[in-house]
């Protein structure tokens, strides 16, 4: 098995290809090509360093929530079709993530890092964002925690 994130979607592209899965290999084919974009960007920036797993994750995360908007907007325009196989590749993505969290689990984390950074009004939520990204990165919809860290806060 695979070590790292990068191996892991090479890996799994192989036996795609073996097995002639062709979304599978057409998905994993896009986050690999998502990756090596990645890689020029940090090269083209004056950074040697290739991305982390965490900036993979939030690469594969970004992937998620572009498919997720694309569904909604097939569904929307009743191409239920083009929704499934953007639903789809949602999935082929997040078995390269790690569990995400529930709402319940969310609201604890949101709770928990609000007590933690002693936030007590929307002037915090950086704070507390920060708190939830440095230690749920990839697990979390970052969008819906903002969303109930600004309700806690008073927003």
């Amino acid at each position: 098995m695979a070590e790292n994130l990068r191996d892991r979607i090479e890996e799994e592209l192989k036996l795609a290809i073996r097995s002639q899965d062709k979304r599978r290999m057409a998905t994993l084919r896009l986050i690999s090509a998502a990756i090596k974009d990645r890689d020029i960007q940090a090269r083209g920036s004056g950074k040697d360093d290739a991305p982390t797993e965490a900036d993979l994750q939030a690469l594969l995360m970004k992937m998620i929530k572009q498919r997720r908007e694309s569904a909604e907007m097939y569904e929307k325009g009743g191409r239920p079709d083009l929704a499934a196989k953007e639903r789809e590749e949602i999935a082929i993505i997040e078995e390269f993530l790690p569990r995400q969290l529930t709402d319940e689990e969310i609201a604890r984390a949101v709770e928990e890092a609000i007590a933690e950074v002693e936030a007590e009004s929307l002037k915090d939520i950086g704070k507390v964002m920060g708190a939830l990204k440095g230690r749920y990165a990839g697990q979390m919809d970052m969008a819906k925690a903002s969303r109930m860290v600004k309700e806690k806060l008073g927003g």
